[in-house]
């Protein structure tokens, strides 16, 4: 059954917990998505884990789009929510409604994903009345990232958790369907859980959220060079990728692949007739 918004909404009424991971091509969705996933972001994550970058700030609404698509194609049961990309929704209202349309239309996506409380309410609700659902972001949000002076918890003292929970109720208010908390205090995570109707999202915010999403690059420990404190590695797939490619090199080199069992035959009566 395919997973819907009002798939996480009742999940939140019934007390069922949701799960989300990210994806970013046809392959890794096609799986993901037969796991029995609710739903797969197409994150700007993939500024940093795609394409290398140090944040996700170059990311593009192209390079959203065009993966969006190959998600698309490869997930046929989970909701496919896809991120507005740094600056396609802050320049305008109007921007902003475009710019989610045409993760809809050109990408495909069932909804988007923006960062920000009070300051992007008004976009919120723009796209929400143009029938576009939005998933809100909340704590630390990292396109960000120079605004809080790095990758840092949110919501740490009394006023920044106050401003988390109002912020919340805002983006309720204005129409989104879910909200991430990423990288804020487990009780202030649990405080605002109880404080919107909507399923919250964590990430980095604790088990009392209605839901989870990881990386899944993080997840399936495919680098080691640095692993989040809040990240659950649950296979080591990195290691076992490095061990099978070093394999495959060392063979070619060895001549011992291809074997014979890998090649393809020619009748001999042909093969006379070329020499």
């Amino acid at each position: 059954m395919k997973n819907t918004v009002l798939t996480f909404k009742q999940a939140k009424e019934q007390g069922k917990k949701l799960s989300m991971l990210t994806a970013y091509d046809y392959s890794m969705a096609k799986i993901i998505d037969e796991s029995s996933v609710n739903g797969i972001l197409i994150g700007d994550s993939l500024g940093m884990v795609i394409k290398g970058e140090e944040d996700t700030l170059s990311v593009t609404m192209e390079e959203v789009i065009y993966h969006t698509k190959a998600v698309k194609r490869g997930a046929k049961s989970a909701l496919i929510v896809s991120d507005m990309p740094f600056l396609s929704y802050h320049v305008s209202i109007e921007q902003a409604v475009l710019n989610a349309g045409r993760l809809i239309k050109e990408g495909g996506a069932n909804a988007v994903k923006l960062e920000g409380g009070a300051n992007v309410a008004p976009q919120i609700k723009a796209i929400v009345d143009a029938q576009i659902p939005v998933m809100g972001h909340l704590g630390l949000t990292p396109q960000s990232v120079n605004a809080f002076g790095g990758f840092k918890v949110q919501g740490k003292d009394e006023s920044a958790a106050k401003q988390l929970i109002e912020d919340a109720v805002l983006l309720e208010k204005a129409g989104v369907f879910s909200i991430v908390l990423e990288g804020i205090p487990e009780k202030v995570a649990e405080l605002i859980t109880k404080s919107v109707s909507v399923p919250t999202i964590g990430i980095g915010a604790g088990k009392h959220c209605d839901g989870q999403i990881l990386v899944y690059q993080d997840m399936l420990g495919m680098f080691n060079d640095f692993v989040p404190k809040f990240v659950k590695q649950y296979a080591n797939v990195g290691t076992v990728m490095r061990e099978a490619i070093g394999s495959y090199v060392q063979e070619v080199q060895e001549g011992t692949f291809p074997e014979e069992k890998h090649t393809f035959k020619i009748d001999e009566n042909e093969l006379k007739k070329l020499y």
